[in-house]
């Protein structure tokens, strides 16, 4: 697993390809290809890059995807006995950014499309018939054998029970 760890908006960040994380507002538009590349930290397949403070020739490309505003904060003022009362209310602006690919010198390190594996249907239904058919299997911990069936049916039908008149008649 490739993350980055980076400074944007006066605050740090560990971010990983093909996610999505909302920062302070950016000045681009969305849609726009956004570069960072105050990068602090690099981790690749174990090998870790700490910078002093910056890693040289490291950064992080991502794309805007729209420009929010965050939850609101209330700010709440009060002086006891002085019947002083200031309630105000703030909502950050932010953007979310999906990041692209982390990059290192000249080399992508990781990338959207290497960090997403989607399964094909064929992989998904060999994989549940290979957890539903199961070989027989004989247990010797309490010395007796249990077999299993190669086969496990599922079958779902609405349990109905009957009720006595009593509870009918309550309903």
């Amino acid at each position: 697993m490739t993350y980055a760890i980076i400074e944007t908006g006066g605050k740090q960040l560990r971010v990983e390809p093909g996610r999505f994380y909302d920062i302070e507002l950016l000045s681009a538009e969305p849609d726009e290809k956004v570069t960072i590349e105050s990068v602090l930290l690099v981790q690749h397949n174990g090998e870790v890059t700490i910078g002093q403070p910056l890693v040289s020739g490291a950064k992080v490309e991502g794309t805007v995807l729209r420009h929010l505003r965050g939850r609101k904060v209330l700010v709440y003022k009060m002086k006891p006995k002085k019947k002083t009362r200031k309630k105000r209310g703030h909502r950050q602006e932010i953007t979310r950014l999906l990041i692209n690919s982390i990059s290192l010198g000249d080399s992508v390190l990781a990338s959207e499309e290497t960090a997403i594996t989607v399964k094909s249907e064929a992989e998904v239904t060999t994989e549940l018939a290979t957890t539903v058919t199961e070989p027989n299997e004989t247990s010797s911990e309490s010395g007796a054998t249990v077999e299993t069936p190669e086969t496990i049916e599922v079958t779902a039908e609405p349990v109905v029970e009957d009720l006595p008149a009593e509870e009918t008649a309550a309903q």
